[in-house]
């Protein structure tokens, strides 16, 4: 790790560190997360398609990393930064090192800068595009590259993690999850009396693991599969996943949405919750560091009760443009935007955090069942 690296952003600070992980460069939007574990799963998560990520705990790595931890298939985000990689794997879970796995993925890394001042640029000055570099070490030539590159805003990102063909879900929740609770290990059920069609825009593994759990077979769907696609498997429920960027230019995968409102229950997350906001007439915006971390509190308003959640974007729905047809169901806490809505007539629900919590806290697990609970519902209505 001897090796230097440089972090270019395009206010024209530029931070110097240790290279890790591939050797290279790569362009990016430089953003935070707070989470203190769980990097295996933030590195595989779909949704940090053409970001930088610095962590602000100071020291990851600790635990390498393991096949049954992944969250899709790869490393998708652009770049990755810590204060201090670990030099020693210690776990007896662990089949490799952070280093080896982002060597594996062609991923560039850098380590031994002040996170801490980063992060704190990035807040108050809000998220921006960066060059990460090993092997151009000019500083003015970094922020001139980080000034023209691409942004995240207009960017359909969905495009270029989207599953190359449909396929039916056969994993399921691993018993990790379960250890030591007792009502949830005999909650998880295994007679797929329901069947789900998970649209997919750059969807966590854990998703259709938790929805297998309960009792679900899962066909997951290309993101820009049509009305008639889906219905034609002849799905209880509809799910509509997590997925990387802006959600405004993603036309197709809106209409595709309006098309399927009231024809069977919808469940959206994250990407989801902000596609069936557009596709009810709602607007979005982009926030000015995002939300990303494992502690985000949210308040379920119908039950007055708060929630801790795992989070992971950086475009929120504007409550302003919110038409008559929705409800606002959840609020985030540290900063009051919307949460989670619901469809006033149509069932159809969603939230901007991740249920499925892999990594984070198991708070919002029901929010599953309720999807369970509207698709049966439904089923027994029109028997």
């Amino acid at each position: 790790m001897s090796q230097p690296a440089k972090l270019a952003l395009e206010d024209g600070t530029v931070f110097t560190g240790l290279a890790f992980g591939a050797i290279g460069e790569v362009s990016g939007e430089a953003c935070f997360n707070t989470s203190m574990t769980g990097y295996q799963e933030i590195l595989t998560d779909p949704s940090y398609r053409g970001q930088i990520l610095t962590m602000t705990y100071p020291q990851i790595g600790n635990y390498g990393v393991n096949a049954e931890d992944m969250e899709s298939g790869k490393i998708h985000m652009a770049g990755f930064i810590v204060r201090e990689a670990s030099r020693v794997v210690s776990n007896f879970r662990s089949e490799g090192s952070l280093d080896e796995f982002l060597k594996k993925n062609n991923v560039v890394g850098m380590t031994d800068i002040d996170t801490r001042a980063l992060v704190r640029r990035l807040r108050n000055n809000g998220s921006m595009k960066a060059v990460l570099s090993s092997v151009d070490l000019d500083d003015a030539s970094l922020v001139e590259k980080a000034k023209s590159s691409a942004g995240l805003v207009g960017r359909d990102l969905v495009q270029e993690v989207l599953p190359a063909q449909q396929s039916l879900w056969e994993e399921d929740l691993s018993p990790w999850i379960k250890m030591g609770d007792k009502t949830r290990a005999l909650a998880s059920r295994k007679d797929q009396d329901l069947h789900v069609v998970a649209l997919d825009y750059g969807m966590k593994w854990n998703i259709p693991r938790h929805l297998r759990d309960l009792g679900c077979k899962v066909t997951v769907l290309p993101g820009t599969a049509s009305p008639e696609e889906v219905l034609s498997h002849n799905p209880d429920g509809i799910f509509l996943s997590n997925g990387p960027g802006d959600p405004e230019p993603l036309t197709g995968p809106i209409e595709t949405i309006q098309g399927l409102l009231g024809k069977k229950p919808i469940f959206g997350i994250c990407l989801g919750h902000q596609l069936l906001s557009l596709a009810c007439g709602a607007k979005t915006f982009k926030l000015k560091f995002g939300h990303r971390g494992a502690n985000q509190p949210v308040l379920d308003i119908q039950t007055d009760k708060v929630e801790i959640t795992s989070q992971n974007h950086g475009f929120a729905v504007e409550e302003g443009s919110l038409p008559s047809c929705l409800e606002i169901t959840h609020r985030n806490l540290n900063d009051n935007t919307i949460a989670g809505v619901k469809h006033k007539e149509l069932a159809a629900f969603s939230v901007q955090y991740h249920p499925e919590a892999s990594a984070g806290p198991h708070d919002s697990e029901y929010l599953f069942t309720r999807f369970r609970e509207s698709m049966d519902q439904q089923k027994g209505a029109a028997v």
